[in-house]
């Protein structure tokens, strides 16, 4: 019991220390200051939303194409189990 408690224990205190240390002071900000001031955080804002749209579209035609072939599978299964 002790032992199970400790190997749960010592990684949340890790995470729990760590995550101090990634936290940000608002000084930290300037590369989205200066991209929103010269107005090219559009631009990556653009590049997300592309990448974010062509990987919803790849796993729209990657579950159609699954469809059809469970479908087919189906149907030759039946077919099978006819003959």
């Amino acid at each position: 019991m002790r032992l199970t408690l400790w190997k749960k224990a010592l990684p949340a205190a890790l995470l729990l220390i760590t995550q101090s240390l990634m936290a940000q002071t608002p000084d930290q900000v300037e590369m989205a200051d200066r991209l929103r001031a010269d107005g090219k955080i559009w631009v990556v804002v653009l590049v997300i939303a592309v990448v974010f749209v062509g990987i919803v579209t790849y796993l729209v035609r990657l579950d159609r194409q699954i469809g059809k072939l469970e479908k087919d599978v189906k149907l030759k299964k039946t077919a099978d189990i006819r003959s």
